[in-house]
């Protein structure tokens, strides 16, 4: 019989995970990664078959309606060539109500466009109002339809890179050919109602060219030489995506660098033949979809089983909820700090303009003393001629009187015009962009100067180009600009006996107006810019016209700089991005 020594207690062991846990974590581990791999393999196998079929269903839909659509087209020119009205116009030479009859037919056909050519193939009426009296000599339509006694069907590219596509058939009588009824099917329309349900269609010849096709770069292509048509790091693209993609899903074939599904079948018209592209993306989120069910119910089965072996878990997810707090609050703290910083910059902006409108608000009470001089000249005259007519009318003489009132009349009509330009230049400027012509600009800016420039007798050179230059922006900011730089030409040349200034305005890659004076020149060119900077004595100015012309210029994409003419004077010279041609017909 043995007994315990008294006084020492054993030890507790440490309590761990037991085996058997360890046994059912691997196994729910295994049944997880097991059930995940074959829903997968088999999810992917079926929706690919079920996107495939609906694919194939659409390619049925949408080559049944090219084909009624050509068909529905092909018998208009047959019907056309007998209309009593249209053989009577090519008969008679009078096509005045041609183009109307073809117009009153063009909803009920549902055609892009009807057109009458004549025996000289010129179009005498067309629902194109804008190509009437086009030739179409040339064109294969109209030689092939003046060949043949039958309806022919002509696909012809533009320009653009667009196919259209054409049926053509002539009109006779029994005293010979007359002309042709021309046909344009819209086919077209069709290409916008795919693009917005599949991922890419093309539709191909029966020489294997595409000429409709979802993807505008495809068309004139054959299906392989599209295909290619690749960015360099697109097989890059596909080696990562062919790695990280663990469904393994089957490619037919890459369309920017993203593996699709490929679909075919054939329009039952000349060997064409039609072809759907869809992406694995529908397919990839619906597995994925009943993956992530799946991953959280055995997600949801491993927390428990954690939560109840070890209870430092729920510690953890306090700790995590407390630094997600702590997240949060200091996110909000930057929303609070962005949106101050924005009315920071909003209220910067508007200041800017403030000052904007201040400066020419200067400028124009410097210009007051010279308005008003040029004022009383008129209302001086006005008043003699008041004076005349009234003598006029005592004498009996109204005839004369009338001319003296008309005098009058272009007196009131000149001081209109000299108040109307300063309210225009006065007024608040617009944040909306417009076309600008730097020619009237500069017109607008010498008009409102001119009382100053006779004042002071300035001799002023302008050089401007036969066509219009235009340029995007807003007129009474670059105004501004002008009169800015006129009036520093101004002060420039105050001490010159002969003052000068040349006005030059060029147009090429972009607009550059030119301001060159004779006076003394720049002294500092690199502080020429800043604001505050002035060489005016005290009282004369404060040095922000060229800091805030140079801000406009820069607003308005261009540049405004200055130096020093080689035989003396400064010139200025603003650049400003030109409109392009294209640009100016839409506006």
């Amino acid at each position: 019989m043995s007994t315990r020594k008294p006084g020492k207690v054993p030890a507790p062991r440490a309590r761990t995970i037991s085996w058997r846990a360890r046994l059912v974590l691997i196994a729910l581990f295994a049944l997880a990664v097991a059930v995940v791999v074959t829903t997968n393999r088999l999810l992917t196998d079926r929706f690919t078959e079920n996107t495939r079929n609906r694919a194939e269903l659409r390619l049925v839909l949408y080559s049944g309606n090219l084909l009624s659509e050509l068909r529905q087209n092909a018998i208009v020119p047959q019907l056309l060539a007998r209309d009593p009205a249209l053989i009577t116009a090519l008969n008679t030479q009078d096509y005045a109500q041609s183009t109307q009859r073809l117009i009153s037919f063009i909803e009920e056909i549902g055609a892009a466009s009807l057109t009458l050519l004549d025996k000289d193939g010129r179009a005498v009426a067309t629902t194109e109002r804008n190509r009437l009296g086009e030739s179409h000599k040339q064109a294969a339509y109209y030689v092939d339809a003046l060949r043949s006694r039958d309806t022919v069907f002509k696909v012809l590219r533009q320009e653009s890179g667009q196919f259209n596509f054409y049926y053509s058939r002539r009109i006779e009588t029994q005293n010979g050919v007359l002309g042709v009824i021309l046909v344009e099917v819209d086919l077209r329309k069709y290409e916008r109602a795919w693009a917005g349900i599949s991922d890419a269609v093309m539709v191909a010849d029966s020489e294997g060219q595409i000429i409709l096709a979802t993807e505008p770069r495809w068309r004139g292509l054959t299906e392989a030489d599209a295909l290619r048509r690749e960015p360099a790091n697109s097989a890059i693209q596909r080696a990562l995506q062919a790695t990280s993609d663990w469904t393994a899903l089957p490619a037919d074939a890459y369309v920017r660098g993203e593996a699709v599904m490929r679909v075919e079948g054939r329009v039952a018209f000349r060997g064409w033949r039609i072809a759907s592209f869809t992406t694995y993306q529908a397919v990839r989120d619906k597995v994925n979809g009943y993956l992530a069910l799946e991953i959280m119910g055995f997600a949801i089965l491993l927390a428990l089983a954690f939560y109840f072996l070890n209870r430092k878990a729920a510690l953890r997810m306090a700790l995590f909820q407390r630094e997600s707090a702590e997240l949060r609050a200091l996110n909000a703290r930057l929303q609070r700090e962005i949106a101050e910083r924005q009315r920071v910059q909003e209220n910067l902006a508007q200041a800017e303009q403030t000052l904007q409108q201040s400066s020419k608000l200067a400028v124009l009470g410097e210009m007051s003393a010279a308005v008003s001089h040029e004022l009383n000249q008129p209302l001086a005259a006005m008043k003699t001629y008041l004076a005349g007519a009234r003598l006029l009318l005592n004498r009996n003489r109204p005839d004369e009187a009338l001319s003296s009132f008309q005098r009058i009349d272009d007196l009131i009509e000149r001081m209109g015009t000299i108040t109307k330009q300063l309210k225009s230049y006065a007024r608040q400027s617009g944040d909306v962009f417009s076309p600008v012509n730097m020619g009237d600009a500069v017109a607008s800016a010498l008009a409102l100067m001119e009382p100053q420039l006779r004042q002071r007798k300035v001799r002023i050179t302008r050089t401007l180009p036969g066509e219009p230059v235009m340029i995007m922006g807003d007129r009474v900011r670059v105004e501004q600009v002008i009169i800015n730089l006129l009036r520093n030409a101004m002060d420039a040349t105050e001490n010159e006996t002969d003052p000068a200034i040349d006005i030059l305005l060029a147009a090429g890659e972009t607009a550059v107006l030119t301001v060159r004076d004779n006076g003394h020149g720049i002294t500092d060119l690199d502080k020429l810019f800043e604001p505050f900077y002035t060489t005016k004595l005290p009282g004369d100015g404060v040095g922000l016209g060229l800091a805030i012309s140079s801000g406009i210029v820069n607003d308005l994409g261009g540049r405004l700089v200055a130096r020093n003419a080689l035989d003396g004077g400064a010139v200025f010279e603003m650049q400003l991005p030109i409109l392009p041609e294209e640009t100016r017909a839409a506006e």
